[in-house]
């Protein structure tokens, strides 16, 4: 594997990406004063999502890998980061201000610096780097077209010169299609929950990457894509179906069981889910939509209640 390293980005999305209207203009509110609905620019097609600290989240594009920042308060979007023509899909922000970005069809991942705008690029010759999650030594990435994992280890805070692949084994079953998607920690932070999109499986995985099947009483999460878990309640976002499945985990996460179904007419391919307060939040990638059309197609974040644990 090589690393690269992208110079520090001096502007920010010079061109080709307006910043969406003001929330007066571009947002609908429910009962709570956050807005309901909150409009990207024109085109962006998002994928995934990380909100940190005061209610700010960053989306990144599918369409050139740009990044942008929404305060969840306001509606208000702010060019942050611009792409290099190379995806942007799932990305985590830690707490030291770093966003940790899995490339997609390129076989890259990616981190930058929020404060400076600082990019290292890695390589690792993968199909499609999918998702990433975070633990507190490592950043983990998915791959959905391999049957691997990826981590990177952040000791300190401090990203790896290298990231290592990590075979996916045990129980672990590759098909045809997409595979390995939505990745979370499982309960007690010493494991991860990866779904399999094409098969409908959830898995619980050991950081050497032995898989083990979670038993879900022989219900599916096909079409499974980004994952979140919120105490023992886990979000699984199933985009073409337009729900989110709230599955109740055991302690030990290898037994779950779906309690709910979230859905919205809001919804339009939504692919992952962060959660800001009791609130979640999913931007809708709208894959329906023809590519000759997506440049100047609507893309929006939409709000949804997340309950309790």
């Amino acid at each position: 594997m090589r690393r690269l390293i992208v110079p520090v980005l001096s502007t920010v999305l010079g061109l080709g990406l307006v910043a969406a209207p003001p929330a007066s203009a571009g947002v609908a509110r429910d009962g709570d004063t956050f807005p309901a609905r909150i409009d990207l620019p024109d085109g962006f097609q998002p994928e995934g999502i990380t909100i940190g600290p005061g209610g700010n989240a960053w989306l990144g594009s599918l369409a050139d890998g740009d990044i942008v920042k929404v305060s969840l308060r306001t509606g208000e979007v702010q060019p942050a980061f611009e792409g290099t023509g190379v995806p942007a899909v799932g990305l985590k922000r830690s707490r030291d201000g770093r966003l940790y970005v899995a490339g997609g069809d390129s076989g890259t991942l990616r981190v930058i610096d929020t404060a400076t705008g600082a990019t290292t690029s890695y390589d690792v010759d993968g199909g499609f780097v999918n998702d990433v999650t975070l633990t507190t030594k490592a950043a983990w990435f998915t791959d959905s077209q391999k049957p691997r994992l990826y981590r990177l280890d952040r000791d300190a805070g401090v990203p790896a010169t290298t990231a290592t692949p990590v075979p996916l084994t045990g129980e672990w079953e590759q098909g045809a299609g997409f595979n390995a998607n939505g990745v979370t920690t499982a309960p007690g932070g010493k494991a991860l929950l990866v779904v399999n999109s094409g098969a409908g499986t959830l898995y619980r995985v050991t950081t050497a990457g032995v898989a083990t099947k979670v038993d879900l009483g022989g219900y599916e999460l096909v079409n499974g894509d980004g994952i979140l878990r919120h105490g023992r309640l886990l979000y699984v976002v199933r985009n073409r179906d337009n729900v989110v499945e709230v599955v109740r985990l055991d302690r030990t996460g290898l037994v779950g069981e779906v309690v709910r179904h979230i859905t919205s007419d809001e919804f339009d391919v939504p692919t992952t889910v962060a959660r800001f307060g009791k609130r979640l939040y999913l931007p809708n990638a709208r894959f329906g939509v023809d590519p000759a059309d997506a440049p100047t197609s609507a893309y929006w974040i939409t709000k949804v209640r997340g309950g309790r644990r």
